[in-house]
């Protein structure tokens, strides 16, 4: 009976040993630049790359360069490694490839969502261009400034209702969006909350630019967690299934009740944190290779 090679992926930053990879005995021939720019092409080749990060050798070392490759797939990334091993890639000499081994303390149990962004590259690799969608049911506004009985924004700044006091000025949008995958026949929602305090010296035009950059975040916000309920089921054929997660205890607005959002206190910390830190990851490189 044959065996069916199976890989699940999610819409997270990968942080398993089996799906990184590093490259020593890279020569200083090249740039840093250029051997980014080579790495990333040879490897990109066996499935989507999350990263590459070249780094110059340790300064008791032999001059060079040393390189890590993270994919999304823990099988493209063996079959890169065993293909890769021992090869000249883009120099005259051989490459030493292997798979993590190092238990690195800064990759979580719990591994961060991907920046909307990032899910955006992944969705469009494994699903197609117009393989996706989605589309905002509710976007809500929770700021301190909104006062009912059609009290505006600039009333507010301008000191012109006592409805606030002292109370501090802070703008905070919820967003509840639907991701739809319709070659799969799947559908799931993901919600996204953002917030920023207010200055009461802020020019109206001020507020209507943060208004805007808010309500984009919490679209983002709530796109990249309706993708955190999505796993691919990539088969050893390139085949892709999907399953959709949902979370019982998620209060999402009814279809009757458009425009109406509930949503608990979520706070700010949970929702920061966008692609810039992705990027800032501390990465342990030291690991100890044998032959």
């Amino acid at each position: 009976m044959m065996e069916i090679e199976v890989d699940i992926i999610e819409f997270r930053i990968p942080t398993e040993n089996n799906k990184t990879l590093f490259v020593w005995d890279i020569l200083p021939e090249y740039s840093e630049a250029h051997i980014y720019e080579a790495v990333w092409n040879i490897f990109s080749a066996f499935g989507a790359l999350y990263l590459v990060k070249v780094s110059p050798n340790a300064t008791l070392a032999q001059p060079g360069f040393y390189a890590m490759v993270k994919f999304y797939s823990a099988a493209h990334a063996s079959k890169a490694q065993r293909a890769t091993d021992r090869t000249c890639l883009f120099q005259r000499s051989p490459v030493k490839v292997r798979l993590s081994t190092k238990v690195n303390p800064s990759f979580g149990i719990n591994p961060r969502p991907l920046s909307h962004a990032r899910c955006q590259e992944l969705a469009n690799h494994y699903l197609g261009f117009n393989g996706w969608s989605t589309h905002i049911l509710t976007m809500k506004d929770f700021s301190s400034c909104s006062a009912p009985g059609g009290a505006g924004l600039d009333a507010l700044l301008r000191g012109q209702s006592e409805a606030t006091g002292s109370q501090e000025l802070y703008l905070k949008y919820g967003c509840v969006v639907e991701l739809t995958l319709p070659q799969h026949g799947a559908s799931c929602r993901g919600i996204g909350v953002t917030e920023e305090p207010l200055d009461g010296d802020d020019r109206p035009e001020v507020v209507l630019l943060k208004r805007g950059k808010l309500q984009k975040w919490a679209r983002d916000k709530a796109v990249v967690n309706a993708f955190e309920r999505v796993m691919l089921i990539v088969l050893g054929n390139g085949k892709v299934a999907v399953e959709c997660r949902s979370d019982p205890d998620e209060v999402f607005p009814d279809d009757e009740e458009e425009g109406t959002l509930k949503v608990n206190d979520i706070p700010w910390s949970e929702y920061e944190g966008g692609e810039e830190e992705e990027e800032d990851l501390t990465w342990d490189l030291s690991l100890h290779v044998t032959d």
